[in-house]
């Protein structure tokens, strides 16, 4: 004799908060932006430039490592404001400051003899930050 099974044909979709996805998307652009500067190291004549006090053609300085450190800080912090913030202000901030970054992940491909490394890095970046755009933009709303 058999015992009937319950047929499992389609998986339960559970609908993820927006402020998670959020907070996952951004996690996830930080995590890029750190491999692709890790990667970058192995890249013949960065180490040398590094201890000749260069990098990305700038001089090595307490002023552009602070610049450097505020750059990465932001979308440090929208991990965490994504998922702290009253709803309105969270889609506007997510909203102003994904916008705000793709220019800044745009940048990292001027100039590099590298293209189809940091094409692959800027394009995953933008890729990125069009789902944090899509997710604050179509943020649900609550029938009033």
């Amino acid at each position: 004799m058999r015992t009937p099974r319950p047929t499992t044909t389609a998986l339960d979709e559970q609908r993820i908060p927006v402020r998670a996805k959020l907070a996952a998307a951004w996690t996830s652009l930080v995590l890029l932006y750190a491999y692709v500067d890790i990667l970058a190291f192995y890249k013949p004549g960065v180490i040398k430039d590094i201890e000749a006090g260069v990098v990305f053609e700038f001089d090595i300085s307490q002023p552009l490592y602070v610049l450097f450190l505020t750059l990465m800080a932001i979308p440090i912090f929208m991990s965490v404001l994504s998922m702290a913030l009253p709803a309105r202000a969270n889609r506007v901030t997510n909203l102003i400051v994904a916008s705000v970054q793709i220019p800044f992940a745009a940048f990292n491909a001027v100039g590099e003899s590298w293209r189809y490394f940091y094409g692959l890095g800027v394009a995953l970046e933008l890729i990125v930050l069009a789902l944090i755009l899509r997710s604050a933009w179509t943020w649900p709303r609550t029938a009033r």
